[in-house]
Order: C-alpha cells, then sequence, then structure tokens
C-alpha cells in the first residue's frame, strides 16, 4: 500500500483522537513506515491543525505566485550554480541571486528540468535504459532476499562515502524561533564554501551501525584507500566473534569500489557483492536514510574542527537504535518494489 498524504493524515487523526500525544504518534509512524514516514514538523503541524477543529484531510487550494524573476537571465544564473556545486541548496541559490522561493522552484523543476534527490541535484529524467536497469536490479534483489523477509538481509552491510562538515547550517524548520513584533527577525546564515570538512565511509546493517572510517592525509576516496585501509577495518569489526561470518557488501558503482584492487579484496576475503544500479542513491539506505538522518541532527551546532564534527556525527550514529536501522532495511526494500512499480522512475514525490 502506497503511504499517500491522506492515508498519513487520517493516521495522525487516530492518534490524535485516541489521546496519544505528537511524540507518541511520531515514534509509531517511524516504527511502523520508517523512512516513509511524514516528518515530525508534518505531525505536530496536524495535531495542531487537529485541535482547532479541522476535519478535512486534503490539501487546501492555494494561489499561484506570478513568475516576475522567472527571467532568462535569472535561469542561466541558477544552472550555472547547480554545475558548479551539485550540492548547492534552495537558501544558497535565494542569497545568491536575491529572487524569491517560488521563482527558484519553478525556474528549477519548469525551465531546468531537475530535482533534489538525498542532496544532490540529478536529471529530472532518466532514459529507459537506466529505468530498466533500476527495475532489473530491484526484481533481482527482492527474488534473491525474499522481499526482505530472507534471514540473509542480516548478512548485508551497506557502505557509502560523504562529507561531514564542521558547521551546516539548520533547515528552515530547525531555524524557526519565536519573536515580538518590535524584534528583528534572526539572520539565516548560510554555510560557507570554505567550511572545513572531511570525507567518512559509513557501513550499517540491518542490526546497527557496523563502522565509520575517516578519509586521513587525503581528500578523495581511491581504490588503494577503499581496499587496504576502510574495507580491512569492515571486515575486521564485523568478524570480530566469528572469523567466517558470512558478509555481504552493498556499495554503488564508484570507481573505488568497482576497482580491480576492490574485487581481488573481496575475493580473498569471501565477500559477496551485491552491486547497485547506476544513477540511484534512493535505493542506498545510507543516501536515503543515514546521511540525512544523522547530518540533520549537527546542523546549527559550530565544531572546532572536522575531526570534532565527525565524532559527534560517529555518536549520533551510536544513539540511533536497533529499531530504526531495522525500520531502515524494511525501507529499502519497500523502496525497491515502488521502483518497480514506476517502472525504473524516480518515486520519491510518486
Amino acid at each position: 500500500m502506497e503511504l499517500t498524504r491522506e492515508n498519513s493524515r487520517a493516521m495522525i487523526y487516530y492518534d490524535y483522537r485516541s489521546g496519544l500525544t505528537q511524540k507518541q504518534c511520531v515514534d509509531r509512524m517511524i516504527s511502523a513506515f520508517g523512512n516513509e514516514a511524514p516528518s515530525k514538523t508534518t505531525i505536530y503541524r496536524w495535531f495542531a491543525e487537529f485541535q482547532r477543529g479541522r476535519v478535512k484531510l486534503s490539501d487546501d487550494f492555494r494561489q499561484g505566485r506570478p513568475k516576475t524573476a522567472v527571467t532568462q537571465e535569472n535561469v542561466d544564473a541558477v544552472r550555472k550554480l547547480i554545475k558548479e556545486d551539485r550540492h548547492v541548496t534552495y537558501r544558497e541559490i535565494q542569497a545568491t541571486l536575491d529572487i524569491g522561493m517560488s521563482q527558484i522552484q519553478i525556474i528549477l523543476h519548469e525551465q531546468l528540468g531537475v530535482k533534489k534527490l538525498f542532496s544532490r541535484w540529478i536529471p529530472h529524467s532518466l532514459c529507459e535504459e537506466q529505468k530498466a536497469a533500476r527495475v532489473t536490479w530491484c526484481v533481482r534483489t527482492l527474488k534473491k532476499f525474499h522481499a526482505g523477509f530472507s534471514n540473509a538481509v542480516y548478512n548485508i552491510v551497506s557502505g557509502d562515502e560523504s562529507w561531514i562538515y564542521a558547521y551546516e547550517p539548520e533547515t528552515k524548520n530547525q531555524s524557526r524561533v519565536w519573536v515580538f513584533e518590535n524584534e528583528l527577525k534572526p539572520t539565516k546564515i548560510v554555510r560557507s564554501r570554505s567550511v572545513p570538512k572531511k570525507m567518512v565511509a559509513t557501513f550499517v546493517s540491518k542490526t546497527g551501525h557496523v563502522t565509520t572510517i575517516p578519509l586521513e592525509g587525503q581528500r578523495t576516496v581511491n581504490a588503494e584507500w577503499y581496499a587496504s585501509i576502510c574495507l580491512p577495518q569492515v571486515v575486521s569489526e564485523l568478524r570480530k566473534e566469528n572469523c567466517n561470518r558470512r558478509i555481504i557488501l552493498h556499495h554503488d558503482n564508484a570507481s573505488s569500489h568497482t576497482a580491480h584492487r576492490t574485487k581481488e579484496f573481496l575475493e580473498q576475503e569471501n565477500i559477496e557483492l551485491l552491486d547497485h544500479p547506476p544513477y540511484s542513491p534512493d535505493l542506498s539506505p545510507n543516501n536515503f536514510y543515514t546521511f540525512p538522518k544523522i547530518k540533520n541532527k549537527l546542523r546549527g551546532q559550530r565544531f572546532s574542527s572536522p575531526e570534532e564534527a565527525v565524532d559527534a556525527y560517529k555518536t549520533a550514529i551510536l544513539e540511533t537504535p536497533t529499531s530504526e536501522w531495522n525500520g531502515c532495511f524494511n525501507g529499502w526494500f519497500h523502496r525497491m518494489e515502488k521502483c518497480v512499480k514506476f517502472g525504473g522512475e524516480y518515486f520519491e514525490k510518486q
């Protein structure tokens, strides 16, 4: 069953009428739907709506806004910003061009035809070959692991890399504060491109976080580091108690992951490989769950160094309960089913 907005609002209304608190509702939704659950902000907002007497679950009609800022000059400027930094945010675009958010959305989605998926701008449309590859992988993986119900899922370890910044600005909702009529609105600070950062590789499983390994002494991941430093630490952690433990490694098709040196190591350690379809961050547990969830907890905090930020990142991961990792992996297989249902298309907004 697809979790539509009306479905989720009906469940929130049920919890509200049952006398549950907003937090209890949040916990129940996450437990049932994992990353597919509505956000905490959404749940709290609908509790407030119901308290005001609202019973309608569908969206209210909203009048459109003028497109006066949608000029060719601004379209070209946004295109340039995206090409320079694929992780550029709405707020950074707004701060650079000084135009409204609704106009930015029109430029991005109607003029440029892009959308943002897991903090990275990607082509709006996949070609038929790419969609077919996604469907083929999902069907094969669903069959191999019995739609996520096979015990072999507990042997899967999924890994990926990401930057950890010494400062990551708060989201719009996180930065909201109460102000009086005579007070100035607080200024939203945008992260500078010069903020120190450190690359980490994070590996997770259905039972929890396995390990996070910082990239030391270099800025980019290569096959030598991945196969001789990173993966040996992962294997050592997994086989501490059982040196013959079965390991199924899932990672994307980055060059360091597919290099001959890496393949040699996996064969030497008798590690099975679960490959990954190209252009599919929405089908990677770290991309749709770990990185956005954990980094969100660090937003607004200023760390003295990227190393301190990495330590805070590790602490936040370790504080994540086992039930959430279980929900993450259950949600992973649910995503595969959705990918098949939508013919390989990106399904985040479906």
